[in-house]
C-alpha cells in the first residue's frame, strides 16, 4: 500500500509558484510515495520533475486540462492536450494518449467544476472525492455520493498550489510502485481517499504571502 497525491501544481502553472524540488522535499517529509505534477494545460513541470535524479518519490505523468466546461486530469499523459475542447473530446484524447481521465473537484461551484456545469454523459474513469481545498465538505460529499452510487473509482488529493500543502489529502493505493501499476489500480478502484482539508490558517498564510511568493519565484 502506497500514498499517492495525484494533483499538485508547480511554478509551471500560472497560479502556483512552488518549485519542483520543494514539492519533492515536502512529499518525502510527509511520507507521500507517489505524486503527479498536474499543472494547468502543460506537461513541462511534470517532465522537469521526472528528469530530476531522485529515487524516493515516483512521479506519474499528468496534466490538468481546461476543457470547455471544466477541468479534467489527464493522468498518465506525457503529451500536451489542447484546452477549450468539449469534455468528451478531451477525455477521448486522454485515452488516446494512454492516460486515464479523472474529474478533479467535480462539483466545484465556479468554472472549474465539470460535473457542476454539465449533464452530459461522459466516459471518464475516476473522480476526486476528497480535495483538500474544499474544507467545508459539500463538494467532496456530493462527489463521494456519486462515486458510491455508480461505483466510480475515487481519489483524494491535495490540489496543492503551494508546496507546503502537499499531502494534506492523498490516496492510499494498493499497487506496485510503477506507473502502469498505479494506473491499473485506480481503474480497479483499489484506492482510499485520506487526509484532512488544508486548514484556514495555512490557506490564509499562503494568500497573505502570495504576492511576495510570486516575486521571489
Amino acid at each position: 500500500m502506497f500514498r499517492l497525491d495525484p494533483h499538485i501544481h508547480s511554478r509551471f502553472s500560472q497560479d502556483s509558484c512552488s518549485k519542483i524540488t520543494d514539492i519533492l522535499d515536502m512529499a518525502n517529509k510527509r511520507n507521500i510515495d507517489i505524486i503527479a505534477i498536474s499543472d494547468h494545460n502543460t506537461v513541462e513541470g511534470n517532465k522537469y520533475a521526472r528528469n530530476l535524479k531522485q529515487d524516493n518519490v515516483l512521479i506519474i505523468p499528468s496534466i490538468e486540462i481546461s476543457s470547455r466546461d471544466g477541468h479534467i486530469l489527464g493522468f498518465g499523459c506525457e503529451e500536451h492536450i489542447p484546452q477549450g475542447l468539449p469534455p468528451q473530446e478531451t477525455i477521448d484524447l486522454i485515452h488516446d494518449n494512454n492516460g486515464i481521465a479523472i474529474i478533479p473537484h467535480p462539483f466545484c461551484f465556479y468554472r472549474h467544476g465539470l460535473l457542476h456545469k454539465t449533464n452530459e454523459k461522459l466516459d471518464f474513469d475516476a473522480i476526486e472525492t476528497k480535495n483538500a481545498r474544499f474544507i467545508m465538505g459539500y463538494c467532496n460529499n456530493k462527489a463521494s455520493k456519486l462515486s458510491k452510487k455508480y461505483n466510480i473509482p475515487f481519489l483524494g488529493s491535495s490540489d496543492a498550489h503551494y508546496y507546503k500543502f502537499v499531502g494534506d489529502c492523498y490516496t492510499e493505493i494498493d499497487c506496485e510502485k510503477d506507473i502502469d501499476s498505479v494506473l491499473k489500480a485506480i481503474l480497479k478502484g483499489k484506492t482510499r481517499a485520506c487526509g484532512e482539508g488544508t486548514s484556514n490558517i495555512k490557506l490564509s498564510t499562503y494568500l497573505f504571502n502570495k504576492n511576495i511568493l510570486k516575486r521571489i519565484c
